[in-house]
């Protein structure tokens, strides 16, 4: 299976992975196990919209922002193996900074799941997973997206 052609047919672009904004890695590799750091929505070296879901950022563009997100956590993972190497999604957390009231977390954080689902099918693309509110995010993300990886092989 190609992930790359299949992210490419999908009209995406698996990104050039983003540099950590304080002391710790972006992926660390650990037996058949990679755990990714949590990813904002960065594009091209600037976080792609700031704000709050529910007063600045609609359910559906907090949605495209988890799918970056998530390609962002795909592209941190290439720094330890390769992405056509992934057996299946293990875990996604998901955190969205939500406007006071906002409940809908689980439909901002589809936007990851749905991405997954659609490169690795029902079988090895459903996962485990969390969608969380909170408060704040840095930089004023809508959204952060965290990973959990099985390997083919070591």
């Amino acid at each position: 299976m190609n992930i790359r052609k299949k992210i490419k047919e999908m009209g995406l672009e698996l990104p050039v992975a983003a540099l950590p904004l304080a002391a710790y890695v972006p992926a660390v590799k650990t037996g058949k196990l990679v755990f990714t750091a949590g990813q904002l929505p960065m594009l091209n070296g600037a976080i792609a919209k700031t704000g709050k879901v529910g007063a600045d950022v609609t359910v559906e563009e907090a949605k495209e922002l988890a799918q970056l997100c998530a390609l962002n956590a795909l592209a941190a993972l290439n720094l330890v193996s390769d992405v056509d190497n992934v057996a299946r999604i293990v875990r996604v957390v998901g955190y969205v900074n939500g406007a006071p009231g906002f409940v809908n977390h689980p439909a901002v954080v589809n936007g990851a799941s749905e991405l997954f689902i659609a490169l690795w099918g029902d079988e090895n693309g459903k996962h485990a997973r969390s969608a969380i509110g909170v408060a704040e995010l840095p930089l004023n993300s809508p959204v952060e997206v965290e990973l959990t990886f099985e390997l083919k092989k070591k």
